[in-house]
């Protein structure tokens, strides 16, 4: 009787340990270019417009695998089963990137690093200031961005504070809502390109292409 007992507790601890094995698999995301209406995209591709973007600066506390949320006016959680597939300053910059193509109809729109024979018209540079994830309330993402042209001038900068609900309680919808907030920042990045206008074709020297504005 004790032996069968004995048996019976090793096989409920043996099933236990592999139940535990299995529910600590982390699980992964990756952030997706969403929240881009169709009236928001370009009918006529601005096919002059090649455009870089990054790099990218994050605050350290939210530059790591795990997802980090908050859980208090000053506190936040590190999430070890729930991480991101590739890290933020890979996955932010795509995103923006791939928004932006949608946006802007631009015949070339790549992350950095790039190829170094490829000089895009335009570099976007982006610098996080605030990630910040509630679920089953909001995110809220602060950056600061700025747009250089190629052909010279003063570069163009901008802050894109968008705070986005998440639209449900789980991680999905709380990566979804960063996705989308990442949308807004990249319709206004993509408008400050446009007003610009499109740099002018092959290398032109100084005395052929005046500056927009001459200093004082």
């Amino acid at each position: 009787m004790r032996r069968r007992l004995g048996i019976a507790i090793s096989c409920l601890v043996a099933a236990v340990l592999v139940g535990c094995s299995t529910s600590s698999e982390p699980r992964f995301y990756t952030l997706s270019a969403s929240g881009i209406p169709a009236s928001d995209r370009t009918e006529k591709a601005v096919a002059e417009y090649s455009v870089a973007v990054g790099p990218v600066t994050l605050p350290e506390m939210v530059d790591r695998p795990q997802l980090v949320v908050r859980v208090g006016a000053n506190q936040v959680e590190l999430l070890d089963q729930h991480r991101w597939a590739e890290p933020l300053r890979s996955e932010i910059p795509r995103v923006v990137a791939e928004s932006l193509a949608h946006l802007l109809g631009a015949r070339q729109v790549v992350t950095y690093p790039h190829n170094a024979s490829f000089t895009a018209e335009y570099q976007v540079l982006l610098d996080i200031q605030h990630f910040d994830s509630a679920p089953g309330q909001a995110v809220m993402i602060d950056t600061l961005w700025t747009v250089r042209s190629a052909s010279g001038g003063e570069p163009k900068s901008g802050r894109s504070v968008v705070r986005e609900p998440t639209n449900g309680n789980d991680y999905d919808a709380l990566v979804a809502a960063h996705g989308r907030a990442l949308a807004t920042v990249s319709r206004e990045i993509a408008a400050s390109i446009r007003s610009a206008g499109p740099t002018p074709a092959g290398p032109t020297s100084p005395a052929s292409t005046p500056p927009a504005s001459t200093p004082p």
